[in-house]
């Protein structure tokens, strides 16, 4: 059965494509096969992978070719459908079709004709509240909130726990928190702990082991690697490869 992941927070800056990177990485690694898939307008995922194609996310949803022609390769049991600034054209042509519901239902289908033979399909939200996120919040069962140490990432962490809350209220559609994840932490930091602590007395079971501030996962962007490519022994990839654990035995 292939698991639906979304990776979502309404704040920008809290890691959210470095954790779709190496959490996707680490579990083909582990010998799943893994679709990334990107929605945001920025398309960080194929930059980060170093990655290009001729079709995107905006090809897919406008069914303007296969939906199988929009996936790329980006490593062995990793594959991507990326996304850029057009995507924005797809976010307008469904405004215009007038119908939540119906854009919802487009969206969904044009996923799920993606997802057989994987094992993990990981979406990259924007960090803004918009028609093409909710209508992926339909589509994704388990979400993963990464959370920076500070104030505003919990206001963001706040406004995605009462918008799963609002969707978990619909009967036919199956969506949970599945991990909180403390990223950029220094545990020499009094306001991190103070953070983590506030985490945990809300969220008791559902927070990850924290993903510490490494200077190795903001240079592997750079290299276009993964952390477990570019810095296999740092801590970064320690602890990703501690959240990857986490979310393969969490099924």
């Amino acid at each position: 059965m292939c698991r639906i992941i979304g990776v979502l927070n309404y704040k920008g800056g809290t890691a959210k494509t470095t954790t779709v990177v190496n959490l996707g990485a680490g579990l083909a690694l582990r010998g799943a096969r893994v679709l990334c898939v990107d929605m945001d307008a920025q398309g960080s995922l194929a930059t980060y992978l170093g990655v290009c194609a001729p079709y995107s996310t905006k090809h897919l949803l406008l069914k303007m070719v296969e939906p199988r022609q929009c996936i790329v390769n980006a490593r062995e049991r990793l594959d991507l459908v990326p996304s850029d600034a057009s995507l924005l054209e797809a976010e307008g042509e469904f405004w215009k079709m007038g119908n939540r519901a119906t854009a919802y239902q487009m969206f969904v289908e044009r996923l799920q004709s993606l997802q057989d033979g994987y094992d993990f399909v990981i979406l990259d939200y924007s960090p803004s509240a918009n028609l093409l996120g909710e209508s992926a919040l339909r589509y994704t069962e388990e979400v993963i909130v990464p959370v920076a140490m500070n104030y505003l990432a919990l206001v963001g962490t706040r406004q995605v726990v009462q918008t799963l809350k609002s969707i978990g209220r619909m009967q036919e559609h199956r969506l949970r928190l599945s991990l909180i994840v403390p990223t950029f932490y220094d545990h020499r930091l009094r306001k991190d702990t103070e953070t983590l602590e506030t985490l945990q007395r809300h969220f008791a079971g559902q927070i990850a082991e924290p993903i510490r501030m490494n200077v190795k996962l903001a240079e592997a962007p750079g290299h276009q690697k993964s952390i477990y490519e570019y810095a296999p022994t740092s801590a970064g990839a320690l602890d990703y490869a501690r959240l990857v654990e986490r979310v393969a035995n969490n099924g």
